[in-house]
């Protein structure tokens, strides 16, 4: 069987800075993190290895607490900052740039509105220094936007661009009197993922998709796979993977999101390609 990986895959500089960020405070002290540092269950296991707890709450943290990859609003930071916790922000930069192009689309007098998932963690962050901010995830969600003159759309940065530059449209046509300015905010590891995926998916038989079950832009190939007619396999590690689902097939893809580690990746490669040795 042969294994063809795709050209851009897995871990992205944001999470893996974070990564490294986190293990570096570990060596020095106790440490705790705010959630998940990223979706990825290897990552958390290397984490807690080395002492690291994690706490869904900033209520229940003491001492030196770290935000995660995902970013946080503005009010939590001021919030951790007033309890006297030693921060360390490990927000991705893209993310960073998604809070900013929002903060100046609201200044500039527009509606703030953000595609992606509300229940998300990047998106919390995103619109938690905005009380009145929309997220949309579906064009049925459309429907919930009050009423204004002008609407500023952003994205989760992890959201396939396509399907983001559709719900704008889709929003542009719901309001044809309003004003209506997008940011593009879906990052750049992101789409050359989803680019190297679509060019993966011409070449291949079945794909294989590594990364967090939690991970959305992991969920985002899987669901790019399934849009394509091509049969995903959406694996966290590579024990999981089985001969059985392999009979058959010449040609296998190979992809991971972008919290999944390298090493992951070519664990994942190499047992591939000893089933059919």
């Amino acid at each position: 069987m042969k294994v063809i990986v795709a050209e851009h895959f897995g871990i992205c500089f944001g999470v893996r800075d974070a990564i490294a960020q986190a293990h570096a405070l570990a060596r020095e002290g106790s440490l705790t993190i705010l959630g998940e540092l990223v979706h990825n269950p290897i990552v958390r296991e290397q984490l807690r290895a080395q002492g690291v707890q994690e706490q869904l709450s900033a209520d229940a943290a003491n001492g030196r607490v770290m935000i995660t990859a995902h970013g946080t609003s503005d009010k939590q930071r001021e919030a951790l900052n007033k309890r006297g916790l030693e921060v360390a922000d490990g927000t991705c930069p893209l993310v960073r740039y998604a809070h900013d192009q929002l903060k100046r689309l609201v200044r500039a007098g527009y509606f703030p509105v953000v595609i992606g998932l509300a229940d998300h963690v990047e998106v919390r962050g995103l619109v938690g220094d905005f009380v009145d901010a929309c997220v949309i995830n579906e064009i049925a969600d459309i429907r919930k936007l009050p009423p204004r003159r002008r609407y500023g759309i952003v994205s989760q940065t992890t959201q396939p661009i396509e399907r983001v530059r559709a719900l704008a449209a889709e929003i542009a046509r719901a309001h044809p009197n309003a004003k209506i300015r997008f940011a593009d905010t879906v990052c750049k590891p992101t789409k050359d993922r989803q680019l190297a995926l679509k060019k993966l998916i011409a070449a291949v038989e079945v794909i294989v998709v590594v990364g967090g079950r939690l991970s959305n832009n992991t969920r985002q190939l899987v669901e790019t796979c399934r849009a394509a007619g091509k049969r995903p396999l959406h694996i966290e590690r590579p024990e999981e993977l089985q001969p059985e689902w392999f009979r058959g097939v010449a040609i296998v893809g190979l992809t991971g999101g972008t919290s999944t580690l390298p090493e992951t990746v070519e664990a994942v490669r190499q047992r591939l390609e000893g089933f059919h040795d």
